[in-house]
C-alpha cells in the first residue's frame, strides 16, 4: 500500500468511530427526551384548571349531562386540560373518567361529520368549486380541527402513494380551510398568530405583519351624533385616524398569553416547539413595528426630551399608546370612546386566562 492509501484507510476508520459516537449520543438523547404527554403536571398548571374542572365536572345544573357539557366546552378541552383530567382519572376520580369517555365519543362524532363535509367538498370536482364549498362550510361553522386533520391526513396518504397532484390539492384546500376558520375567530390577534405559525417563509411572514400593523384610513365615516350635527350644518364630518388591523402591543400580549398556556407543546419537530416559533414571530413583529412606527429612544434621548418638553416617556412595543398619551398625542390604534372592553379570554393585565379562569 502506498502512503496515500494508508492515509485514506486511517481517515475511514476515524470517521467510522466518530459516526458511531454521534449515533450513540443521539440514541441516548432520544431516550431521555420527553414528549409533551410524558412531562409531569406542575401545581401551577393544576391550579390554573381548577375553575375549568368545576365547569365540566358534577354537580351539574338541571338539564345538563356529561354530553351537553362536553359539547358546550369542547373548544376549551386543550391538551393540557386533558392531561389534568387523565391524572384525576388515574387517581380514582370516576367523574373525570366519564368526561374523558364522553369527550372521545364527541370526537368520533366530529370526525364522522368532518368526513361527510370532506365528501361534500370533493364532490364539486373542480378545485375552484371545492374552495367555494369550503367557504360555505366555514360560514356554517362546520370547519373544525377534525376537518383540518382529515385534509392533512389525505394529503399525507396521497404523497406516500406518489400522487403529487392530489397531495398538493389537499394541502391547498387545508390552507384555505384554515384561513376561513380563522376569519370566524373573535380575536384578530389570534387570527394573525395562527396565520404566521402556518407560514414557514420568513419573508412572507414579514409581509403579513406589515399588512396587519400598517395604519389604514377608515373607509366609512363614523356615524356619531357629532358628525350627524355637522352634516346638518353642511360641515365636513370628522374622520377617524388611520388604525392598524392589529395593534402591535395587542399582538405581543397575545403571543405572551399563548406562550403562557401552550408554550411547551411540540407541534412541529422540524421547526421546534411552539415557544420557539412564537418567540421568533414576536421578534419579527418587533422589527416590523419599529420600522413602521419608529425606533425606540435611548436613555439620553429620554433625558433630553424631559429637559425640553418637561415630560417623560418610555418607548416600548407594548407601551406605544401610553407614550403617545404622555406626549399629548393619540396612538394610531387608540379609541378614546371605546371604554375598557377586554378581549374574550383575556384579563385586565392583557394575559390570557388559562384553564377557564
Amino acid at each position: 500500500l502506498t502512503g496515500t492509501d494508508l492515509l485514506k484507510k486511517a481517515a475511514k476508520v476515524d470517521t467510522a468511530g466518530v459516526d458511531a459516537m454521534v449515533k450513540e449520543q443521539a440514541a441516548e438523547e432520544s431516550k431521555t427526551k420527553k414528549t409533551f404527554y410524558e412531562t409531569d403536571l406542575t401545581p401551577e398548571i393544576r391550579m390554573s384548571y381548577e375553575d375549568m374542572c368545576k365547569n365540566v365536572l358534577p354537580p351539574y345544573k338541571p338539564g345538563d349531562t356529561p354530553a351537553t357539557i362536553v359539547c358546550n366546552y369542547y373548544d376549551q378541552f386543550d391538551a393540557q386540560f386533558i392531561k389534568v383530567l387523565n391524572e384525576r382519572s388515574q387517581n380514582g376520580d370516576n367523574d373525570s373518567k366519564v368526561i374523558l369517555d364522553t369527550l372521545a365519543e364527541e370526537q368520533q362524532k366530529r370526525v364522522a361529520a368532518a368526513t361527510m363535509a370532506l365528501k361534500e367538498v370533493l364532490s364539486k370536482g373542480e378545485p375552484m368549486r371545492m374552495e367555494g364549498a369550503i367557504v360555505k362550510l366555514a360560514k356554517e361553522g362546520r370547519i373544525d380541527e377534525p376537518f383540518l386533520l382529515l385534509l392533512e391526513a389525505n394529503a399525507d396518504q396521497a404523497r406516500a402513494a406518489g400522487a403529487v397532484g392530489p397531495a398538493e390539492l389537499m394541502m391547498k384546500l387545508r390552507k384555505r380551510a384554515a384561513q376561513e376558520k380563522d376569519k370566524q375567530s373573535a380575536s384578530k390577534e389570534i387570527k394573525l398568530l395562527r396565520q404566521l405559525l402556518r407560514e414557514e417563509n420568513a419573508n412572507e411572514r414579514e409581509k403579513i405583519l406589515e399588512e396587519a400593523f400598517t395604519p389604514k384610513e377608515a373607509l366609512i365615516v363614523p356615524g356619531t351624533a357629532a358628525n350627524a350635527a355637522k352634516a346638518m350644518d353642511g360641515e365636513a364630518p370628522e374622520e377617524e385616524k388611520p388604525m392598524p388591523e392589529v395593534p402591535p402591543p395587542d399582538f405581543i400580549n397575545c403571543c405572551k398569553a399563548v406562550l403562557l398556556n401552550f408554550g411547551n407543546l411540540n407541534i412541529d419537530e422540524e421547526r421546534g416547539d411552539l415557544s420557539t416559533q412564537i418567540k421568533l414571530i414576536a421578534s419579527e413583529a418587533e422589527v416590523v413595528a419599529t420600522r413602521i412606527y419608529g425606533k425606540g429612544m435611548t436613555a439620553r434621548e429620554q433625558q433630553d426630551r424631559m429637559w425640553k418638553e418637561q415630560t417623560t416617556s418610555i418607548f416600548d412595543l407594548e407601551t406605544l399608546e401610553i407614550e403617545a398619551e404622555r406626549r399629548g398625542e393619540t396612538a394610531p390604534w387608540a379609541n378614546p370612546n371605546g371604554g375598557d372592553e377586554l378581549l374574550p379570554g383575556f384579563g385586565a393585565d392583557g394575559k390570557m386566562r388559562i384553564g377557564g379562569q
